[in-house]
């Protein structure tokens, strides 16, 4: 009876989840995972037929879809979403991209586009869900981060400025806002088999380097990321605030 109950703090029965970017890969893997947890799932993208695919393979899903990067968007389709269907209880910040070129030649453009899909949507749409969180003194916000959160490799030094500052964003939410009840932490995935790694995934000589450099000797896969995200949104971590959760087999741990 003891285990159990203990499992009960996983439960996400009642609750509803908002995953932003998540008509695909991770993103969608965790609005897998929450639905399976027992939260109603709100899939998030720019492309209303790309949601309208992704909400048909889990079961009671809704979508809503705006551009993560519109500061007047997110804050009308979140308030408007907030009042004719109902609270938002858990956030996952997942919106992404990559662009990968050598520093002294990186476009200008290229840059101001991961500023704005990685570390200014988390800003928009947190904060717009928070403002009500705070209202009922309760909520749950999860940031997707990155190995790069804490490392860099050749090629994508504005990518890794974006996810370090997405790790201080989280802790900076939770600083703010743990005096209002809400739990605000990050996942940072390792290297995962996801679309947004296509090109390294099908390098045979980045995976055999890959391979070697992390611990458990090989890429992740996406569902593993989903009891970390089941974790930081259920009861089980009404304590844990501003921490960074890596997922990396180890990569980050070892030389």
């Amino acid at each position: 009876m003891g285990a159990v109950l203990g499992l009960q703090i996983f439960d996400l029965s009642g609750k509803r989840a908002l995953v932003t970017g998540s008509s695909q890969g991770i993103g969608f893997a965790l609005a897998q995972g929450l639905a399976a947890a027992g939260a109603e799932v709100v899939l998030n993208g720019r492309d209303a037929g790309k949601l309208a695919l992704a909400a048909q393979r889990i079961s009671g899903a809704k979508t809503l879809a705006f551009d993560a990067t519109d500061h007047a968007a997110v804050r009308a389709a979140v308030d408007g979403f907030e009042t004719a269907v109902g609270p938002i209880d858990i956030l996952v910040n997942n919106a992404g991209m990559q662009h990968r070129g050598p520093l002294e030649d990186f476009p200008a453009d290229a840059f101001e586009r991961l500023l704005q899909t990685n570390i200014a949507s988390v800003f928009h749409v947190g904060q717009a869900c928070a403002r009500h969180m705070i209202a009922r003194k309760t909520g749950k916000i999860i940031n997707i981060a990155s190995v790069q959160t804490a490392l860099a490799r050749p090629g994508i030094a504005p990518y890794t400025a974006t996810k370090g500052a997405v790790g201080n964003l989280t802790k900076g939410m939770s600083t703010d806002w743990a005096k209002y009840g809400l739990q605000c932490n990050a996942i940072a995935p390792g290297y995962f088999d996801t679309p947004l790694n296509a090109t390294l995934v099908a390098d045979p000589t980045f995976s055999a380097w890959l391979e070697k450099r992390t611990p458990a000797g090989r890429w992740g896969k996406v569902e593993e990321l989903v009891g970390a995200c089941i974790f930081l949104a259920s009861d089980a971590s009404s304590f844990v605030n501003g921490h960074i959760l890596y997922v990396d087999g180890g990569i980050t741990a070892s030389l």
